[in-house]
């Protein structure tokens, strides 16, 4: 009787993200069991993401602290623009110099600044510290303690965060007094006292009786208030003294500050149960199960409560993603935002091997980057000088019978890009990780996709002629599930994957 072949086809791999947190038999062959330094493109397909560029020219102000810890652009109404970072427990301004702007009157000691961007100034907050105003009135761009400002009025908190919202700056969680939200007047960041300045003890609105503020953030003009444990949704802020109490949500709260990122029609968030949207644990109310995480739950989880340092974030509608930085296991959570799988979850992949802390997107949509070498940019398709490596595997497949022996005879990448780079093919069985690997170079003759200009545009990442190029491995050895994947050495040019296509002889019942 003649061996029964079968074929398992999969149009876009990994264009479902990673998906670690699921039975791995059995799930759907567009998921990954790794997805790393990758993105899922424009077209839904898993791709290397672009790479790290280093700007900063030396590192030695930094001394021997872990590196950039916060970036922000702040822009004045002249458009004029300065990127401030933080690290060594001084403040910088520049990406190419780090020059150190920090007050010579003020003694700095950790690098967890929450500055914001108002009315022409920008604000820097951070708990135990005196707040500092940054203005450029003078036209020389001046850094100073709040009660250095010529123009400062009464007392600031030294809050552990900071919002500009509704006209005016809102600050919370100082030391011994997490439940207390403290607003500025009206117009005026710089003026705590008098006017409409004032504040409000939370402690008895809280719906599960204790909580602590953690981050503050407007939605849909609402001021949010995020506590650990629950959320409190205020509604008239604009008038501070008169707002209401509109909604408050019970058992989802914030755990990390610089998590909250708006993309534009909600506000993303970190749980102790994972990324969460607020429009869909508002509509969830009391029982809230929306983690658009979910697919990897557990082992981000596990990632994120080992964190010691200060977890940040950074959206970017250019790019349509959202980045979680976890410093101390120095792994970044890559959540594609252009829409969910069916379950309502985003599509995840991870980026390692840079050692990021931070980022900032700013108004032109650039993305900078902070790590133990400074400020960095994302750009081109190099880690500075150096290649890198993107990593796709499946999840073990079991052609739909794992109880047989499978013998793996070839199997196919397509993939578009990556012109002259090498990519490894690798194939295992039985979750072992003794993987075979076969080499394989991309073509370098270029030819336009399909006879179609889909990348003929100046602002494409691909040129209008690029390779698509097809790698057929001969695969040896047998087991009831196989796991295949592909390690790609990126080297200056984009690269994705557009199809998988593997071949397999069913044998004898195990």
């Amino acid at each position: 009787m003649a061996q029964e072949r079968k074929s398992i086809y999969v149009g876009a791999p990994g264009f479902r993200g990673l998906n670690t947190q699921d039975s791995p038999v059995g799930q759907d062959p567009s998921f990954a069991s790794i997805a790393e330094n990758a993105v899922i493109d424009k077209y839904g397909r898993i791709a290397a993401r672009k790479g790290i560029n280093k700007l900063t020219s030396s590192a030695t102000p930094l001394g021997s602290s872990i590196g950039v810890e916060t970036i922000f652009e702040f822009v004045d109404y002249s458009g004029d623009k300065v990127i401030f970072s933080t690290g060594n427990s001084k403040i910088f301004t520049g990406t190419t110099t780090l020059t150190d702007v920090t007050p010579g009157s003020d003694t700095v000691s950790a690098n967890n600044w929450k500055i914001i961007n108002f009315a022409d100034h920008a604000y820097f907050f951070q708990r135990g510290h005196e707040p500092l105003i940054y203005t450029d009135e003078s036209g020389s761009g001046v850094l100073e303690k709040f009660s250095d400002h010529s123009h400062a009025t009464g007392t600031p908190p030294q809050a552990n965060e900071a919002l500009a919202a509704f006209g005016r700056v809102w600050a919370a969680d100082v030391t011994g007094n997490k439940h207390t939200l403290y607003w500025s007047d009206s117009l005026a960041g710089h003026a705590w006292t008098g006017g409409s300045s004032g504040s409000l003890d939370v402690t008895t609105v809280w719906p599960t009786g204790h909580d602590e503020i953690v981050a503050l953030a407007e939605f849909n003009d609402f001021l949010v208030i995020f506590g650990k444990r629950s959320i409190l949704l205020y509604q008239g802020a604009s008038s501070p003294s008169s707002m209401t109490l509109s909604d408050t949500i019970t058992g989802i709260g914030c755990i990390a500050r610089d998590s909250v990122q708006s993309n534009g029609t909600d506000l993303i968030f970190l749980s102790d149960s994972g990324l969460r949207s607020l429009g869909r644990t508002i509509q969830e109310k009391s029982n809230p199960i929306g983690n658009v995480s979910k697919n990897v739950r557990d082992t981000m989880m596990l990632a994120v409560n080992t964190q010691t340092g200060n977890i940040k974030s950074v959206y970017s509608p250019e790019e349509a993603f959202y980045l979680l930085f976890l410093p101390t296991t120095l792994e970044v959570y890559c959540f594609d935002m252009r829409g969910t799988l069916e379950d309502g979850s985003y599509r995840a992949t991870t980026w390692l091997g840079n050692a990021l802390l931070c980022a900032e997107r700013a108004e032109d949509g650039t993305l900078y980057f902070g790590n133990s070498v400074g400020v960095n940019k994302y750009s081109d398709y190099l880690d500075d000088t150096d290649t890198y490596t993107f990593k796709y595997f499946t999840n073990p497949l079991s052609f739909g019978d794992p109880s047989r022996v499978k013998m793996l005879k070839e199997i196919s990448f397509t993939v578009i890009g990556g012109s002259g780079s090498e990519i490894v093919g690798n194939w295992a069985y039985d979750y072992t990780e003794g993987y075979s690997k076969q080499a394989f170079t991309v073509a370098t003759s270029l030819i336009a996709e399909y006879g179609i200009s889909e990348y003929n545009v100046s602002t494409s990442e691909y040129s209008a002629t690029i390779v698509i190029d097809v790698a057929r491995l001969k695969a040896t050895g047998s087991g009831k599930v196989a796991t295949i994947g592909i390690e790609a050495t990126i080297d200056q040019r984009a690269l994705s994957i557009q199809e998988l296509n593997t071949e397999a002889v069913i044998g004898r019942l195990i």
